[in-house]
């Protein structure tokens, strides 16, 4: 890569060099101000991504436990038969959110009221085993959608810690580098031409 921009040293050139390096001094501090900001909301999500995982294990575990007593009180097959017209104990939407210019799902779940399956065969752990599913599926969704936004978030801050990088350490380095040696170069043409000058001068 080149120390400095193929540029001819001109007056032109030079001030068409400080516009561009003015511009890219401005790109530089709105990118770095939104790379912090990037890594505050990972850190934020990522404590909230730790909080959601533990209630969801926890209610995973409760969901599972209340499954077991159900399936020794009324044995599996009477399970799967009454699971085939069970209502639905839960509604769910998932709609696009923006933040920080990324883009990731978000959740809208809530668990509806547990409606009767009738009661020949069935036993009071059933009611506690769908409450705790029911439960268990929408603390996995909020949990999911944590993560997706966890992940995305962190990309694009990773992104942005690249072109941060790229414009502190190349780019505009070389536009630096190109302008002092166009405003060298100008100032030896001038200092030639007042020595020529001079030099005209004294043999008139």
């Amino acid at each position: 890569m080149q120390d400095r921009l193929n540029i001819p040293p001109t007056k032109s050139s030079l001030l068409d060099l400080k516009r561009r390096l003015e511009f890219l001094n401005e790109g530089y501090r709105l990118l770095e101000r939104k790379r912090e900001l990037l890594t505050r909301l990972v850190y934020e999500k990522l404590a909230e991504y730790r909080t959601l995982n533990e209630t969801a294990r926890e209610s995973m575990k409760r969901a599972y436990r209340w499954l077991a007593v159900t399936q020794m009180r009324m044995g599996s097959k009477r399970i799967q038969q009454l699971a085939i017209g069970m209502p639905e104990a839960f509604e769910a939407r998932v709609l696009p959110r923006r933040n920080m210019s990324v883009q990731y799902p978000s959740v809208q779940i809530r668990q509806l009221p547990l409606l009767p399956v009738g009661i020949l065969g069935t036993d009071a752990s059933l009611d506690e085993t769908r409450a705790s599913f029911s439960e268990m599926v929408v603390k996995a969704a909020q949990l999911a959608e944590a993560e997706t936004a966890l992940w995305r978030l962190l990309e694009e801050q990773r992104k942005t810690q690249k072109r941060v990088n790229a414009l502190r350490y190349n780019v505009i380095p070389r536009f630096e580098r190109t302008i002092s040696y166009v405003e060298a170069t100008l100032e030896e043409e001038e200092r030639n031409t007042l020595f020529q000058l001079k030099v005209l001068a004294q043999r008139g």
